[in-house]
């Protein structure tokens, strides 16, 4: 059983560095610089991908019905559609936030300044804004949610054919949760540092970082979508 549980953990966190899972965790984490709010973002992504998955393939395993192949592919496709809006939700905001330019001084010493506005904010030259924590992510946590469900068909196939017990099923896809809850959180990691540091001054770095970003989650969201039709 060990054996079975801890190559469950693995492919877990493997199961993370799919496509349309790092397409969708990338465009979450793009939208901050601090390595705590993308780490907690990718982390609260699996913890919704691991419920429902835990949920739903509980009951199939439970009650041993079978996924109707059509609701599997309803579920891929909402993916695409949520990947699309994310990716658009991307762009939409590095079109929106504007880079403003301005100079200070202390004492004979001029200083110049880029930093990013946001429509919404209002500029004070001696007193800049900050980017503050931010409460629980509920988006993606609604991200890891749908993701959970239109991932649990492949999940229930591969758990009936490793063990032999229910007990056994529910732990391996208990074990799998938290393997990609683990990955997810690590792979934001890695997103945010480059974010980050490109983030520092403004580089065009930054901007096409989050420019491949949005573009690429909206490529893979319409493939899902077209390939589920």
């Amino acid at each position: 059983m060990f054996s079975i549980l801890s190559l469950g953990f693995l492919i877990g966190m493997r199961h993370a560095l799919e496509a349309d899972h790092v397409a969708a965790v990338a465009s979450l984490a793009s939208k901050t610089t601090s390595l705590r709010s993308a780490i907690k973002q990718g982390a609260v992504w699996g913890l919704g991908h691991t419920l429902t998955l835990f949920a739903f393939s509980s009951i199939i395993i439970l009650s041993e019905s079978v996924i109707p192949e059509n609701l599997v592919m309803g579920l891929e496709s909402i993916v695409g559609v949520m990947l699309v809006v994310l990716g658009i939700d991307v762009i939409h905001k590095l079109i929106r936030d504007k880079i403003h330019f301005h100079s200070h001084q202390h004492g004979e010493k001029v200083h110049f300044h880029a930093h990013k506005h946001t429509a919404k904010q209002a500029h004070d030259s001696l007193a800049h804004q900050h980017e503050h924590p931010a409460g629980f992510p509920l988006k993606a946590l609604f991200v890891g949610l749908m993701h959970g469900m239109a991932g649990s068909a492949a999940l229930i196939i591969l758990t009936l054919h490793s063990v032999d017990s229910v007990m056994t099923g529910m732990l391996y896809i208990l074990m799998f949760g938290i393997g990609s809850i683990i990955g997810m959180a690590a792979l934001s990691c890695m997103i945010a540092i480059p974010l980050k540091h490109s983030a520092k001054g403004l580089t065009r770095l930054h901007t096409s970082l989050q420019s491949v970003i949005g573009l690429v989650t909206i490529v893979i969201g319409t493939r899902l979508i077209f390939g589920m039709l």
